[in-house]
């Protein structure tokens, strides 16, 4: 029997292994990817302490509406004027220079925004700088295509 659950442990770590490897994504896009990922569960959840850490001092937002730095992003999150509710995500690329990194994603967002539920189609491009070892999201751009 221990010798049963060992090797359902060893095929599970493989199993996992591979699905890691089909992701396309080399180990340090992968993060880029988890990083961008938690950020719109964060969103969703109004967790504006995790935001807060994660956006750079000098971030930019760009919306369909305008655009603001990191402290009035965070208001209307943490307001509610803009509830990121689900990003549903199509695809996402990653390319790097240097110590930045840009995330594009192609994604439809289901948003509460002025009480009103809408679903938008939009491409994403999320700038990331690397300071002091850690990644911080320093541009994020909304720009909305012809889609559904």
């Amino acid at each position: 029997m221990e010798k049963l659950f060992i090797f359902a442990i060893v095929m599970l770590g493989s199993i996992m292994g591979v699905a890691a490897q089909n992701s396309g994504f080399s180990k340090e896009e992968q993060e880029l990817v988890d990083l961008s990922n938690a950020k719109w569960q964060w969103m969703s959840d109004k967790n504006v302490e995790k935001l807060a850490d994660l956006f750079h001092d000098a971030s930019q937002f760009v919306h369909m509406g305008g655009y603001w730095g990191k402290e009035q992003e965070l208001n209307t999150i943490r307001d509610g004027h803009i509830w990121y509710k689900k990003a549903e995500i199509h695809n996402q690329e990653v390319k790097f220079t240097e110590n930045t990194a840009t995330v594009y994603s192609v994604i439809h967002l289901n948003s509460e925004v002025g009480g009103n539920a809408v679903r938008f189609p939009f491409i994403v491009t999320e700038v990331y700088v690397k300071e002091n070892g850690k990644w911080l999201l320093s541009s994020l751009v909304f720009t909305r295509t012809l889609g559904d």
